[in-house]
């Protein structure tokens, strides 16, 4: 039986307020010029009325907390986790420059076939609405 190298259970937060420059930095390193994150005049338009940020840079707010979750581990030179897959990622609600958004991970199990752990994650903006959710898995490989 190969023991959970996380505990069950463990829950951090990530909390960040999303800049105007974090929206383009992210844009200028994907490419991902949409006008819906970096035109405000069109977004005026729009029913949101301003522009917001990239979904997969709230993804890059999950990585984040995944790493937060499993700092304590490092120190276990006999394993390294590796990201092996988001699951059923849903952007609920926009995040709109200045909003600060808080993203919980829980781990919630390990499968011990194949070792990986699986967690849970909520992103929730400054007025407590459920913004974004997804799951997330970390393959346990042995050090060889």
């Amino acid at each position: 039986m190969t023991p959970s190298p996380v505990p069950i259970g463990r829950e951090v937060t990530f909390t960040k307020t999303v800049s105007e420059s974090d929206v383009y930095l992210f844009a200028g390193i994907t490419g991902d010029f949409s006008p819906n994150h970096v035109n405000q005049q069109y977004m005026e338009r729009s029913s949101w009325g301003r522009t917001m940020a990239h979904g997969a840079l709230l993804v890059g707010f999950i990585s984040t907390a995944s790493t937060l979750a499993i700092a304590d581990t490092r120190t276990d030179a006999t394993r390294t986790p590796i990201a092996v897959g988001f699951d059923k990622v849903r952007f609920l609600k926009p995040v709109f420059l200045g909003d600060t958004v808080t993203t919980l991970y829980r781990i919630e199990r390990f499968d011990e076939n194949k070792r990986r752990t699986v967690a849970t994650v909520e992103i929730t903006n400054q007025h407590d609405e459920l913004v974004a959710v997804a799951g997330h898995q970390l393959q346990w490989v042995d050090n060889g």
